[in-house]
């Protein structure tokens, strides 16, 4: 009989910040129960995922040990773990478990998907325990931007587990509730401690402590109060806190509040809903907004990564809703741009400053703070918990790596765990025992991808190199009938010299089929590749180019 092992398996935000999904494994090797920790998705570019709508974690081997999953647990209710909890279940079936406020998004992510609500089961925090075969978990609250985010402690016979999520160090965090150093100490203390601490690593760079979500009340008001013409400001749309800080600051500036975006609205419900959110400023619709001074009013609008189809990008291509920006209004972004989307968000800002917005960032610091502990506050939750094993998550490779030589040099065993490394967690020290192929899986339409099916690649081969189709006739007896006759798409019509590149092609083509031999012309195989060759080699000669290929070739039956 084989001894009964404690496992760790990152599949998605160990190695990149997003697409969160974890594993934790007890039991025999090879058939370990499981539980999962968040579903989440991350966002597609341009340059490494056209027209792709979203991205989540390749759950393959998840899914073909589906039979082993004991629950699904979801800390919080950002995109990046809970966005792909409707089009993943499925494959899992297995009990999710949140708190109130992320279950309702849940919920949604889930009928969205046309998948039953009632797998999600509701928890309050620590002390009730949920069990779940071997494992005995508590959802501890903690600080972030997104109301009731919790960490996860997690007791198994091998020792206990504390999985941080996302959090900070905020006694005054606007909206939900404020770490609670006494009860982390108490999670430390009990039993025999904590033997593996999986940490969030995304501000392990920054040198200073975070600060609190309150103290933008007083910067954000003052800026609001200043300015004559209208106001508007976008932030994350799930970051309540924010929302109802911009929101207080407008009215106490004397200005009307509208808010612009589904999401937005979305979290605004949830939170009243699910009790997290209670003294929201009051609100008016955009009908009402239109015909208001533009000094007594104040949007707050979804956008601030620049998303082309989010409330922002709208209002800076013209009206929006029937709200137009002018000159002498102010636009705020209180938010961090994410790495990637620098582009989408400078795109919006010059567009907004030709029509002559005062456009504000968050200027280091002053309008936004981040929802992540920065690396004073990663090594105070070490002193607070001091963990026998640290395994650094939710971050790039350069932050896992750093925050590794954290943990070792304060005496910890730490282990670099990029997604598809299973970290054996049994002993004193963490040791990698096995890969998994992992990877990405990508929403496209309504389908969705692997990363092996070729789709996303073959886009991104065409937006970069173009597409020549050409069309063959044969008759019966194989023999060319008439000429070869050729379409571009996304290629120049111009050779260098001026001549049509199309006509170019196809003399040459023609000149292949006058001299191809019958047991060219009669193999499709061996005549598509010889057509392949010279439209690639005219394309190179002509426009430096060298385009996809696709050959259709039709052969006339005597009747």
């Amino acid at each position: 009989m084989s001894k009964d092992r404690l496992i760790y398996l990152p599949l998605g935000g160990a190695g990149e910040i997003g697409m969160n999904c974890y594993i934790f494994g007890y039991g025999p090797e090879g058939a370990e129960r499981l539980i999962v920790v968040d579903l989440g998705v991350t966002f597609p570019n341009m340059d490494e995922s056209p027209g792709v709508d979203l991205i989540m974690p390749d759950i393959t081997w998840l899914a073909e040990n589906a039979g082993r999953i004991e629950a699904i647990f979801i800390t919080h209710a950002h995109e990046d773990h809970v966005g792909a909890l409707g089009h993943l279940w499925p494959r899992l079936k297995a009990p999710v478990y949140a708190r109130p406020f992320t279950a309702a998004i849940a919920s949604l992510k889930m009928e969205e998907q046309g998948q039953p609500r009632d797998v999600i089961r509701v928890v309050r925090p620590r002390p009730e325990v949920v069990e779940a075969g071997p494992f005995r978990v508590q959802f501890v609250p903690v600080s972030h931007s997104i109301p009731e985010s919790a960490a996860l402690v997690i007791d198994t016979p091998a020792g206990r587990i504390v999985h941080s999520a996302d959090f900070k160090l905020d006694g005054t965090p606007v909206v939900g509730e404020p770490f609670d150093p006494a009860e982390w100490h108490r999670i430390a203390h009990e039993g025999q401690g904590v033997k593996v601490l999986t940490c969030d690593s995304t501000n392990v760079f920054s040198p200073h402590p975070g600060r609190s979500e309150a103290s933008l009340a007083k910067p954000l008001a003052e800026l609001i109060a200043s300015q004559t013409g209208m106001v508007v400001a976008t932030t994350f749309a799930s970051n309540i806190a924010r929302l109802k800080t911009l929101a207080e600051a407008g009215r106490e500036a004397g200005r009307s509040i509208c808010l612009l975006g589904r999401a937005m609205k979305r979290m605004i419900t949830a939170a009243v809903e699910s009790g997290v959110l209670t003294d929201f400023p009051p609100i008016i619709q955009p009908e009402e907004a239109v015909d208001l001074p533009r000094g007594g009013l104040m949007l707050i609008v979804t956008g601030s990564q620049g998303e082309r189809r989010a409330a922002s990008a709208q209002l800076s291509r013209g009206k929006y809703l029937g709200l137009e920006l002018k000159e002498g209004d102010t636009f705020l972004f209180s938010s961090k741009t994410i790495p990637g989307n620098e582009r989408d968000v400078i795109r919006v800002m010059n567009a907004f400053s030709e029509i002559g917005v005062e456009v504000i960032d968050d200027r280091g610091g002053l309008y936004h703070v981040s929802g992540h502990a920065n690396r004073p506050d990663l090594e105070a939750v070490h002193e607070l918990l001091r963990p026998k094993m640290l395994l650094p998550m939710h971050g790039e490779h350069r932050h896992l790596r750093e925050h590794c030589q954290i943990g070792i040099a304060k005496g910890i065993a730490a282990e670099l765990a990029v997604n598809g490394t299973v970290v054996d967690l049994t002993g004193d020290e963490p040791e990698v025992v096995e890969y998994v192929e992992t990877g990405r899986t990508y929403l496209d339409g309504t389908v969705l991808l692997g990363a092996l099916d070729g789709v996303v690649r073959d886009r991104i081969r065409l937006a970069l190199n173009g597409h020549v189709l050409v069309t063959v006739l044969l008759d019966e007896e194989d023999q060319p009938l008439g000429e070869a006759w050729v379409e571009l798409r996304g290629l120049s019509a111009k050779t260098r010299k001026g001549a049509a590149l199309a006509e170019a092609i196809e003399t040459d083509l023609n000149e292949f089929l006058e001299r191809a031999d019958d047991r060219t012309l009669a193999d499709d195989d061996k005549m598509e590749e010889a057509i392949r060759k010279i439209v690639r080699q005219v394309a190179v000669e002509e426009i430096g180019k060298k385009p996809e290929v696709s050959v259709v070739t039709s052969r006339l039956v005597a009747e």
